[in-house]
């Protein structure tokens, strides 16, 4: 017999069995039948980019031959588009911001689905009924264009003391700028129930006329159109390392800001209901847990071991902490719906 080509067929014998097996291990044999009868799933807010979500839409169809498609848009708008589109359905799954889990339940646009890896979500990250759960956290961080800025800021005082432009984003609208606002006020002495100490610091920003409110995008940041973003660890270092890591520096400020998690929440009215629990599954996976981590979001289980490489391309640890979780959900919820009249009477009336 040939050694070489015996080998190679056990190679390839325990690849393909290993491939079955961890198909079978992550998700009930009846719903990857019933997910691959409807052979795609669409989801919105979980574009290719975000999260390293390429990589898991790449292993789900690798594994199950489900093909996907994504709509990008903010948290707000996705639960708006599962409620408008309740009998013409063009979103299945679709991943928001912790602040706005709450509003997509109460909204009736949901359905539940624990995976089976739902021991190992902590409590606080989950709904206990599985309308929702978080599957990775991000912190808001700083990131700085060092070929446009000579000194970039490490704390929020020095952000005050600049002369460049700061970008937040769409405040009252995405998760991750009213996140922005959120740590700003965590850093100043406010809390979830009081954003005025953030408000007070973006509108001395404005009055300064160096605040934006262009989308911090890889575009805009590739462009050199942005010299000071404000936006998620995860889509920093993200983007940083896409464009040129020489270019960008990443950080968390260091009198505080707030840790918050992502979750995804299934249409209540999905056209493809089983493949959208089908990604969720795959999402909490041990493999979907690290994608995310290899994408720079931190990974909601704890029990699961990064590789040595995807933990390398995270912040080290100390520079967390000074950063907290949300702790009054219903706080922010309630600061969340006032926060785009909040912040035009506090802030965009200072923008010339």
């Amino acid at each position: 017999m040939n050694l070489k080509l015996s080998a190679a067929a056990a190679i390839l014998a325990a690849t393909l069995t290993s491939a079955s097996a961890f198909a079978a291990d992550t998700a009930p044999a009846d719903l990857v039948a019933a997910a691959q009868q409807e052979g795609e799933v669409w989801s919105l807010a979980m574009p290719d980019p975000w999260a390293n979500w390429k990589e898991t839409w790449a292993d789900i169809e690798k594994l199950y031959g489900i093909k996907h498609m994504d709509t990008d848009m903010s948290s707000a708008q996705e639960i708006a588009k599962f409620d408008a589109e309740r009998s013409n359905p063009t979103g299945d799954i679709g991943d928001i911001g912790q602040a706005f889990v709450k509003i997509a339940v109460d909204k009736g646009v949901t359905q539940p689905y624990k995976p089976t890896t739902w021991d190992s979500i902590p409590d606080w990250a989950k709904d206990k009924d599985g309308h929702w759960c978080l599957a990775y956290t991000g912190t808001i961080a700083f990131m700085t264009n060092k070929t446009l800025v000579k000194n970039p800021p490490k704390t929020w005082a020095d952000l005050l003391k600049g002369d460049y432009k700061v970008t937040v984003g769409d405040v009252g609208i995405a998760a991750q700028a009213n996140n922005a606002v959120l740590a700003a006020a965590f850093a100043m002495g406010g809390d979830e129930g009081n954003l005025q100490p953030a408000f007070d610091f973006f509108a001395e920003l404005a009055k300064q006329g160096r605040l934006l409110f262009t989308d911090p995008s890889i575009a805009y940041l590739e462009k050199g159109e942005v010299e000071v973003a404000i936006l998620w660890d995860f889509n920093a270092l993200s983007y940083r390392d896409q464009i040129d890591p020489s270019r960008f520096e990443v950080c968390i400020p260091e009198e505080g800001s707030v840790t918050s998690g992502y979750s995804t929440i299934i249409n209540k009215y999905a056209a493809h209901p089983n493949a959208a629990k089908l990604a969720r599954e795959f999402i909490f996976s041990d493999k979907g847990q690290i994608n995310l981590a290899n994408g720079y979001a931190r990974p909601i289980r704890s029990d699961v071991v990064l590789p040595d490489e995807v933990k390398a391309k995270l912040l080290p640890d100390s520079q967390y902490k000074n950063a907290r979780p949300i702790k009054d959900f219903e706080a922010f919820e309630r600061s969340s719906k006032t926060l785009p009249r909040m912040w035009q009477e506090n802030v965009l009336i200072y923008q010339g």
